[in-house]
């Protein structure tokens, strides 16, 4: 199951000139990050409870502790969708996974393609009371782009040769290529707009976003507390606060919500679901972007040999993962997620396990004998990633290749992830609705998260090209198609299945809208009374 979309591409309701675009969205959940700080004050808004509305103050319970404040690092699934709530973009999703208009209220492309002019929405105020103007845009995509400033979306602005500021409230980018992900992956929250001059060490101090709320206060490995952006562009939220609270594992979060100290929880393991819907709670299951993958750092040995890779491949069957990890909640996968571009789960070299092609493979390889692959795994990222490991170790070791795993604590996952430190590792990360923008920064060779990939080609990076400059949707289909098919091939990573997003609600709290990607911007819509 997928979530409903027009089978399109984003360029496919174009008409070069003067209309506005609308196309699918995107949004960045991978992993990586950086550290968070006590102390955190805010600029607007004051404590939970000076809110927006008379809607109340909702308590969310989340596993881990968001690791950062600042947008254009976060990747960490709580980082993100926090800080949604607090940062504007430039474009947002419709529940239909549609761009629609955010900080930016139109747009429009030239004839060509190759000029995208966005007019921003008036009245837009950053949490410090300052106007946003074209100057905030300019500093933010100019400064994203750097590589001294590490953003995990860097890459994601590669067709964006010059940014202008021809007035306050206009913006033009120039592009090399035409780009059909671009629109879509302004909405993440990686790409949000700063106001102009702002720097990580300033927002973890002080966070100065243009979103529904703002940071009110932080107690590390404790809470988070947001309060009302009164001045918010699209009215103030209804509830006077958002608290975060942390809460170790899923089934004590749920518990609070029994005991009435917490009204919402996003789930990830099925059973934690199904026990707190048995308790009469309202829960909500939403099909995930998202995918579980065992990625393999194909740059270095013993992973650089693709026989091994394989004989990986082969060994592994998907749906006993799913199975055994997720109680069957989902679906086997390939690569892309994105619903108009879906890979065939069944186009690579095993669909379903084969112990003895495995082992032919692993026959054929540098570590003809048996080899041991240290493989990192998240404890608190999310609910099921040691149960996937544990599934993964036991079947690769009936064809002799050892997982030596490595549990570590959601921060420490993060940094060894990000710093690229480890063969394997078992994660999940955020699918987008348009494939470029989902693996574009992994799989082409100047990816600024292509050392974490560990795998690109050639042939790969012009796929990448070609895909990202076509307009046609059939065309673009069978381009991503075949990079699909490239991937599983050279078995780059080992692509497992998709899940689903729980949403748990006690009977107070009214008007929040699941998204397929996990975003809780729906908070702003919703009451606690």
């Amino acid at each position: 199951m997928t979530p409903r979309v027009r089978p399109q591409s984003p360029l496919a309701r174009i008409r070069w000139g003067t209309k506005a675009l609308a196309g699918a969205a995107a949004l960045t959940v991978t992993l990586a990050g950086c550290s968070g700080t006590a102390g955190q004050t805010s600029s607007a808004g004051g404590e939970a409870g000076e809110g927006g509305g008379d809607g109340g103050t909702i308590v969310v319970g989340i596993t881990s502790d968001p690791d950062t404040l600042f947008p254009w690092k976060a990747t960490q699934f709580q980082a993100v969708n926090m800080l949604g709530l607090v940062y504007g973009t430039l474009t947002e999703l419709t529940d239909k996974l549609e761009v629609a208009p955010g900080l930016a209220e139109k747009w429009a492309y030239s004839d060509d393609g190759k000029t995208l002019t966005l007019t921003l929405r008036k009245g837009v105020k950053f949490a410090d009371g300052t106007d946003l103007t074209s100057a905030d845009v300019k500093y933010s995509l100019d400064t994203i782009k750097l590589e001294a400033t590490a953003a995990v979306a860097s890459s994601t602005l590669g067709s964006v040769s010059a940014v202008e500021a021809p007035d306050s409230g206009t913006v033009v980018l120039r592009l090399a290529a035409p780009d059909a992900a671009l629109l879509a992956s302004l909405s993440t929250v990686n790409l949000a707009i700063l106001k102009k001059g702002s720097t990580e060490a300033a927002l973890a101090k002080t966070v100065n976003g243009t979103g529904p709320f703002t940071v009110a206060q932080r107690k590390p490995s404790q809470s988070v507390v947001l309060a009302a952006n009164k001045a918010y562009w699209k009215g103030a939220p209804k509830l006077d606060g958002v608290e975060f609270r942390i809460i170790p594992d899923e089934t004590s979060v749920v518990s609070g919500m029994q005991s009435g100290a917490i009204q919402m929880a996003t789930l990830d393991d099925p059973l934690v679901a199904k026990t707190a819907e048995g308790s009469g709670l309202t829960v909500t299951k939403t099909p995930q972007l998202s995918y579980h993958a065992l990625q393999l750092k194909a740059s270095a040995a013993p992973l650089d040999d693709p026989n091994l890779r394989l004989a990986i491949q082969c060994g592994i069957d998907r749906k006993q993962v799913l199975d055994t990890a997720a109680g069957g909640e989902g679906e086997v996968t390939g690569p892309i997620t994105s619903p108009a571009y879906k890979s065939d789960p069944n186009a690579r070299p095993c669909p379903t396990r084969d112990v003895a092609k495995a082992k032919e493979y692993l026959a054929k390889s540098k570590t003809p004998t048996g080899v041991s692959i240290k493989t990192i795994v998240s404890q608190g990222e999310y609910a099921t990633s040691v149960n996937e490991a544990q599934s993964l170790k036991a079947q690769l070791a009936e064809v002799g290749i050892t997982l030596d795993l490595d549990v570590l604590e959601s921060g420490a996952f993060v940094k060894r992830w990000v710093d690229a430190d480890f063969q394997a590792a078992v994660a999940l990360n955020g699918g987008r609705p348009d494939p470029d923008a989902m693996y574009g920064r992994y799989f082409t060779a100047k990816g600024n998260l292509n050392n974490v990939a560990g795998y690109s080609s050639p042939a790969l990076d012009q796929l990448f090209a070609t895909g990202k400059s076509e307009t046609d949707p059939a065309k673009r289909k069978a381009i991503y198609g075949e990079l699909s098919k490239t991937l599983e091939d050279n078995a780059a990573w080992v692509w497992l299945f998709t899940g689903y997003t729980y949403t748990a609600t006690t009977a107070p709290v009214k008007g929040f809208q699941p998204l397929a990607t996990g975003s809780l911007l729906g908070l702003r819509d919703a009451t606690v009374k």
